[in-house]
């Protein structure tokens, strides 16, 4: 199996484990969202606590990994708060395009194809119509969407900047992900404390939380990391669309409502958008 096939396959598995974060969320709904990313960023550190030797990273590595991990989720909670849930969450799926446009600016070697960009935006239809699903949106502008539009480029830059520290020679091993998720699970308890109310948690809870911490919050992170130092951004980028859609089908599924056919033109959209974006991969490998 080529490397490039194998990171699209990390990618993958990352983006089966974040489709699981909205239906957890939806059952800890009654969990402040700080406290609630904390703990399971804490509780995703765990993965690698046996490896603790590899979390010696330069200050630059440290700084990347917690703005990566602790500034995505601090602006995207500050703009679920301050804007309509489902335009604000449509403005943060801008990050996979983000990916692909940004990836020849900050990676060398690489540059702008047609057919990254129009897989792109063809993902980003998909994902849209995932998202918002017919309903009406408002056109009221809402200071909100300036941090979820900071939150997309956030993970975009941070996804990009920990391949591009490893060319240069000061990259970090995926291991280290478990010390920037610990570092910014600590600073969103302390916005916890000094942002939201204190909140009881159940046995119930507590094992929910440590499953999101050690899956969409924890063990996603490490794929990703290794599918980004290892794969294409460009294509990567686009399968990333597959990841709200992915969620909508899971909700779904677990809430027994019927599939729309907004749904199934989302999936028509983002497989066609994959497809597209791979196939160019393989050209570019061969």
């Amino acid at each position: 199996m080529s490397e490039r096939r194998r990171a699209n396959l990390w990618a993958l598995g990352a983006i089966a484990l974040w489709a699981t974060l909205a239906s957890l969320g939806v059952a800890l709904s009654h969990v402040p969202p700080f406290l609630l990313t904390g703990l399971a960023l804490i509780a995703g550190s765990v993965l690698t606590w046996r490896q603790w030797r590899q979390w010696r990273v330069s200050p630059a590595a440290l700084a990347l990994g917690v703005y990566g991990l602790f500034g995505f989720h601090f602006l995207l909670f500050v703009a679920l708060r301050s804007a309509p849930p489902v335009q604000a969450n449509l403005v943060n799926y801008l990050w996979p395009l983000f990916i692909v446009v940004l990836a020849p600016l900050l990676l060398p070697g690489l540059r702008l194809r047609t057919v990254h960009v129009v897989a792109a935006i063809l993902g980003f239809c998909g994902a849209a119509l995932a998202i918002v699903g017919g309903r009406t949106l408002s056109t009221a502008w809402a200071w909100g969407y300036a941090p979820a539009f900071g939150s997309a480029l956030v993970w975009a830059t941070f996804s990009l900047g920990s391949r591009r520290l490893a060319q240069t020679g000061q990259g970090f091993p995926t291991a280290a992900l478990g010390l920037f998720g610990l570092v910014s699970g600590l600073l969103a308890l302390v916005c916890h404390a000094a942002l939201e109310p204190a909140s009881p948690l159940t046995a119930r809870d507590l094992v929910l939380i440590a499953v999101m911490g050690l899956g969409p919050l924890g063990g996603a992170f490490l794929l990703w990391d290794r599918a980004l130092k290892s794969g294409d951004p460009r294509t990567i980028g686009v399968l990333s669309y597959l990841t709200p859609l992915a969620s909508t089908l899971l909700l779904v599924l677990l809430t027994g409502r019927a599939l729309t056919p907004w749904t199934g033109l989302a999936a028509l959209l983002i497989v066609a958008a994959a497809l597209l974006a791979m196939r160019a991969d393989r050209a570019a490998a061969s």
